[in-house]
């Protein structure tokens, strides 16, 4: 299933987040929301992805957005790895994938020659109606988080 169209409504969500906390898109209602899916803690991408989030962290709560990161990975990783690279953005863990697929990025991917099931490196910007307003599908993380900060000032 491929990413959700712009202008369709955002999926509800109910998850477990680092800290021992819950999120929930019902919680965000009245503010913009970037969702940025990524595949795995404490790999190469996924850890500049993070670190440039939360460096952008001030900006976008000054834009009116709140960010959070989504993978499958457990509560007690996203501890760890929130804690190794100081991150400021709440992650959020989707161990059962229900939410990774209802935002169609549970998907089949190939590396070295071989097929899997995995997290195509995904970014939505849901407005504060929850409407999804734009998507960044097979994100490379060089400069995307300031792409994205520029689409949620606009918006």
């Amino acid at each position: 299933m491929p990413a959700l169209p712009q202008g369709s409504p955002a999926p509800d969500f109910d998850l477990p987040t680092d800290g021992g906390g819950r999120i929930s898109l019902a919680d965000l209602r009245g503010h913009k929301v970037v969702l940025y899916f990524y595949p795995k803690d404490n790999t190469a991408g996924c850890t500049l992805e993070a670190i440039d989030f939360s460096a952008q962290a001030a900006a976008f709560e000054a834009a009116g957005t709140k960010v959070v990161g989504i993978s499958a990975d457990s509560v007690k990783s996203h501890d760890r790895f929130k804690k190794k690279h100081d991150l400021t953005i709440p992650l959020a863990s989707d161990e059962e994938k229900t939410m990774l697929e209802a935002y169609g990025i549970w998907a089949e991917k190939q590396m070295y020659g071989r097929t899997f099931m995995g997290i195509v490196r995904t970014t939505y910007l849901i407005d504060a109606e929850g409407r999804i307003a734009r998507v960044w599908e097979k994100v490379k993380v060089s400069g995307h988080v300031e792409e994205v900060l520029a689409a949620a000032r606009s918006l």
